[in-house]
């Protein structure tokens, strides 16, 4: 009964509260869109920097890492990368021959990271043969070929069959220098990674440095179970103690905090928003108590007790909240629904978000638990914007409520 007359009340002055529900709808919509949209851009940007840049963990020499000097490899990391293929969660590894070199174009050079892969081995482990933009991955360029971004192609002026010189220092400490084909170019939208690595074959690098057979800088390991990230590096660590374990977020510590920011961004605008359109509420709710003061007396006259009273205000106040944020919800989740195949087009800032590594097409992500605590928040919010108002019907005694002229 007192449900149904909380919401005959609501209706009673049916523009204002129209207007209440429209300025509650459209912020809930502008918060959970907004919060989507966030989600997506950041899962695309964790999704990247693991799947292409980085890969769920990755094994080294202890010191490795410190100046990523050659002779500090896995003497045997070709076969501790089968090895670990064993270890349940795993789907995929790929060693690697990771040197700091120069490389050279007829028209420029510049200092880059070098990476010797197995391609049949890397498909495993990295996303980056799904970003070439041109040429193939290590597939018809039958001697020295070599994958660059497309960033480093610009800086080396270079294009797809061009040749670049490779020189570095042997295993001996001498220095030698490789000639090598462009055989694709790949664009992952990230600037500082396109311009920073290039990918050649294991072979092809190794027998220009002279280091033993089997040897690896670096065993990237794929997880078909990224949950159990964690475990599957203890696993892998009390198989080799002697080597270096890190997962993703040890490696790039700022890929971490973006899940961390992005729900805090998420949830902080949506309370900003329900912060302000919490004062519309309580100002709605306190005109219609005030407009109401003799009708309130009068229930109160006739033995209504002020304990309904307080829960049927508090109820329109909830009913009036829920229904607008309900109805924003739906419609940010319809906008989510619309725009996650397509993603939102931002090419007129693509060349600023790509030089912090993000892209230009943002696909917004669903997630269920932001739509469930913004309806959570929605709930409180009125529960909340409906205690002043409904204490301040209260106040007023029976009698006193009857005489006041309105």
């Amino acid at each position: 009964m007192i449900w149904s007359v909380s919401w005959r009340n609501i209706w009673r002055n049916p523009v204002r509260s129209g207007v209440i529900i429209t300025a509650i709808a459209i912020g809930m919509f502008a918060g959970v869109f907004s919060g989507t949209f966030m989600k997506g851009w950041i899962n695309q940007r964790l999704e990247a920097g693991v799947e292409t840049e980085v890969s769920f963990l990755q094994l080294h020499h202890p010191k490795f890492r410190d100046n990523y000097d050659m002779q500090l490899g896995l003497p045997d990391g070709v076969n501790q990368s089968n090895e670990i293929l064993s270890v349940e969660g795993v789907d995929g590894t790929s060693p690697r021959l990771v040197l700091q070199s120069m490389v050279s174009s007829a028209e420029a050079g510049t200092g880059i990271k070098i990476a010797g892969v197995l391609p049949d081995r890397e498909r495993r482990v990295s996303k980056l043969p799904e970003f070439l933009r041109e040429g193939d991955y290590f597939e018809r360029v039958t001697r020295n070929p070599a994958v660059v971004g497309a960033k480093l192609a610009a800086k080396l002026k270079i294009k797809l069959h061009s040749k670049v010189v490779i020189t570095l220092q042997d295993l001996h400490g001498n220095i030698t220098s490789g000639a090598f084909r462009v055989c694709g170019i790949f664009d992952t939208g990230n600037d500082t990674f396109e311009e920073s690595v290039l990918f050649v074959k294991y072979d092809d690098l190794l027998r220009l440095t002279g280091l033993p057979e089997g040897t690896a800088h670096e065993i990237a390991v794929h997880l078909s179970k990224p949950d159990r990230l964690n475990q599957v590096k203890n696993d892998i660590s009390a198989r080799f103690p002697e080597t270096e374990v890190l997962t993703w977020k040890e490696i790039s510590p700022e890929l971490g905090y973006l899940t961390d920011i992005g729900d805090l961004y998420s949830y902080l605008f949506v309370v900003i928003i329900l912060l302000a359109l919490g004062f519309g509420i309580v100002n709605t709710m306190l005109m219609s108590v005030l407009e109401r003061v003799k009708e309130l007396g009068m229930l109160m006259a006739v033995g209504m007790s002020k304990t309904r009273i307080f829960v049927m205000l508090m109820l329109e106040t909830v009913l009036l909240t829920f229904t607008g944020g309900i109805i924003g919800i739906i419609l940010g989740l319809a906008a989510t629904l619309a725009t996650a195949q397509t993603g939102i087009d931002l090419s007129m800032y693509a060349q600023g978000l790509e030089d912090i590594g993000y892209a230009a097409i943002i696909k917004p992500s669903i997630e269920a638990d932001l739509f469930l605590v913004t309806a959570l928040l929605v709930i409180v919010t009125g529960i909340a914007a409906s205690i002043y108002p409904a204490r301040k019907a209260l106040k007023y005694r029976p009698a006193e409520a009857i005489r006041i002229d309105m």
